[in-house]
């Protein structure tokens, strides 16, 4: 079973494609052997079409490449799959989780990770905590440089999945929490008219 077909700019959902930290069937086996355990799989088959990763994640079809994260070297990658290995594009500053893309870039989740059993023995838990980032980044796919990056400080650590919304300058999460959505309000561009100038912020007033 091959990948979804592409949708909008090449991207397709990688309904023939997963990652697994361990080829076992053991409870937490794949404990063991998350330093080079981990594998991409063909589904339904199950067939194994790369493995020897560190916590593979994000597995992607963009432009005619299964493109996976492999999170325990930082790394974002393709499978080669005439050679059935992972062929890097880039090491990044942090554990690799969440990938998109638009265009010729990469978009990168990255989590600090936690001082914890879970990631112990991974080579990016080996890097000193300074050198550990949390946020996103984007790579040039054509060069595997780093084009920007969003760095998260403070009490965010970890990201779990990035999604790159086109045409969309302030995207916003529907909160389900009934004092916030009473206090919250958008007023149409032409309402700045009524607005004074030196009261106006941006292109809209809410």
């Amino acid at each position: 079973m091959g990948p979804a077909a592409p949708g909008p700019d090449g991207v397709g959902v990688p309904a023939g494609f997963v990652t697994a930290l361990a080829a076992t069937d053991t409870p937490e086996g794949w404990r063991a052997r998350k330093r080079d355990g981990g594998v991409v799989l063909e589904v339904p088959c199950g067939g194994v079409v790369a493995g020897g990763l560190s916590m593979p994640h994000s597995p992607r079809w963009y432009r005619d490449r299964l493109w996976v994260l492999e999170s325990g070297t930082g790394g974002l990658g393709f499978v080669d799959r005439t050679e059935g290995r992972y062929r890097s594009a880039a090491e990044l500053p942090g554990f690799t989780r969440g990938l998109d893309f638009c265009g010729d870039f990469a978009f990168v989740g990255l989590s600090q990770v936690r001082e914890s059993a879970v990631f112990g023995g991974v080579p990016v838990a080996e890097r000193a905590q300074q050198e550990r980032c949390c946020g996103v980044w984007v790579v040039d796919l054509t060069t595997g440089r780093t084009a920007a990056f969003l760095r998260f400080e403070g009490a965010v650590q970890e990201v779990f999945g990035v999604r790159v919304l086109p045409g969309l300058r302030f995207p916003e999460l529907v909160s389900d929490d009934p004092g916030l959505l009473a206090g919250t309000y958008d007023l149409p561009s032409s309402a700045l008219g009524d607005v004074p100038p030196g009261l106006r912020h941006g292109g809209a007033a809410t």
